[in-house]
């Protein structure tokens, strides 16, 4: 069982990225919401670049994936959904539903923990922001995120199809709702309340602390709304909202070697931090 899903879980995973990745690149180029301020080969060739690095350290270091987890959680009884009888269909939608309010959680507490957030600016340090975002992460970041997604696995005992659509979507989303797309006023507020949308969480990567400590869901919008995180709109418009972390604003720190080293490197921030003097607005 468990070779049949390691062989078929990342064939599956990556055809559903290249085929959004395609179509939201596409759309970006048809209809951009704003004007790029760095040439997209060097900022993509860095944050695809991060993307390979990850998804090579994860097949390495992480042996057990979340959806090899939940094969082997069902398998032995593991976790509260194999302890109690509900139709598979109640099953699939409940387990995609708490493992989207896990991530969410997690992206708080990324932003909440000094060490952990000195990991996930880099995230937020691109200087411009479109499908690529999506993907770049802190390798150390992504090792944290998949033992805590397997850990919530192995509590919650999902079904093995649940994770892979969860993990699908969560894909999906992070690259869509990352995308430099245009969409009508009218259908964005209506899309706001099923998924996120990009100008949802564009305002997330505001350089202003308030509205980057906004609006931290990556799949389903509601977590925002029901724990009183939600921010409808940047205040200086998309437009004209400045994107990044102000700290590495060169574009030398657009490449990879520099976004890999961006942890251990020291600001004033840092040293607030340190002191105690800095409140990030509620979070901290």
């Amino acid at each position: 069982m468990l070779e049949l899903i390691g062989a078929g879980e990342p064939a599956i995973r990556l055809g559903c990225f290249l085929g959004i990745f395609a179509l939201v690149a596409l759309w970006e180029l048809a209809l951009p919401r704003r004007r790029l301020t760095h040439p997209r080969w060097l900022r993509w060739y860095a944050n695809l670049g991060i993307l390979a690095l990850n998804t090579a350290l994860v097949r390495l270091l992480v042996p057990l994936a979340p959806v090899a987890m939940a094969a082997v959680a069902g398998s032995r009884g593991w976790g509260i959904l194999n302890l109690v009888e509900l139709p598979f269909w109640l099953e699939v939608v409940l387990a995609v539903v708490v493992l989207d309010l896990v991530i969410y959680s997690q992206h708080v507490m990324f932003h909440t923990v000094p060490a952990l957030w000195r990991l996930h600016r880099m995230h937020h340090a691109d200087l411009d922001f479109d499908v690529t975002t999506g993907s770049r992460f802190h390798p150390i970041e992504i090792l944290v995120s998949v033992s805590i997604k397997i850990a919530a696995v192995a509590l919650i005992g999902p079904p093995t199809v649940a994770v892979i659509i969860f993990e699908v979507l969560l894909n999906g989303t992070s690259m869509f709702n990352h995308g430099n797309v245009r969409l009508r006023a009218r259908l964005d507020r209506a899309l706001r309340w099923i998924v996120v949308t990009p100008d949802m969480h564009r305002v997330h990567h505001s350089d202003i602390p308030a509205e980057t400590n906004s609006n931290f869901g990556f799949n389903l919008p509601w977590w925002d709304r029901l724990f009183g995180t939600y921010l409808p709109q940047p205040s200086l418009g998309h437009e004209q909202m400045t994107i990044g972390v102000d700290t590495f604003r060169e574009p030398g720190e657009l490449h990879l070697h520099r976004m890999l080293v961006q942890p251990l490197r020291r600001n004033a921030e840092d040293d607030a931090t340190d002191r105690g003097e800095r409140d990030r607005d509620g979070l901290a």
